[in-house]
């Protein structure tokens, strides 16, 4: 069940900027703060396209694969993926749906610790709403065209899992435009999100493995 959780989390998962960061100062992250928390609040819904990059350091090519993503508040989520392979999971409270290619399976979550707080990352991260997580120490940067912020994990053992954990906002709208996960090897998954449309109607069916 770890690999299946380490797998789906990496689902999640940016982008090496070759652009200049520059770090906030506490007005800047205030400011910031205060426009991510205004745009997670008015969110329920977002439906959205991305395109995953997977980097490992022994091979010349990124893997790419191609999918959507929706999320429904409160705490539902659903990745699949349609390019070069079908493939879905469904996070919604303590369970884990998974469709490989027609075959399904159900994961419970409730009895470990470790995984509802992966679970509760991912949903965090789709809303862009970690600023208050006491697991994570965080960082915040920006540039011309975004806003970053990078977590590092404090908890010894969400530390096996994930070295860094980067959102990449946009700026006018705070809303999290790509995702980035580290793991503790520096081999890495990116996500960028496309065509993103918010609180537009989502059917709980949608949902359901």
């Amino acid at each position: 069940m770890r690999n299946i959780l380490f797998t789906t989390l990496l689902l999640v998962g940016l982008y090496s900027l070759n652009g200049q960061d520059s770090p906030m100062n506490q007005g800047e992250i205030d400011s910031f703060k205060s426009l991510v928390t205004r745009t997670s609040e008015a969110t329920n819904t977002i439906q959205s396209e991305f395109v995953q990059y997977k980097h490992m350091d022994f091979l010349t090519n990124d893997i790419i694969t191609e999918g959507s993503m929706a999320f429904k508040t409160p705490n539902k989520v659903k990745w699949e993926y349609t390019k070069p392979f079908k493939y879905s999971v469904i996070f919604m409270e303590d369970q884990l749906l998974i469709n490989d290619g027609g075959t399904k399976s159900n994961v419970d979550l409730g009895n470990s610790t470790l995984f509802k707080k992966l679970n509760q990352l991912i949903v965090n991260s789709v809303k862009g709403n970690l600023f208050n997580d006491a697991d994570f120490k965080t960082s915040y940067f920006h540039d011309m065209d975004y806003n970053k912020v990078v977590f590092t994990p404090k908890d010894e053992k969400i530390k096996k899992y994930i070295a860094s954990f980067i959102l990449i906002f946009d700026k006018d709208q705070g809303y999290v435009k790509e995702v980035k996960m580290v793991e503790p090897s520096n081999d890495f998954t990116r996500i960028v999100f496309k065509n993103r449309m918010i609180n537009k109607p989502l059917a709980d069916e949608v949902f359901s493995n």
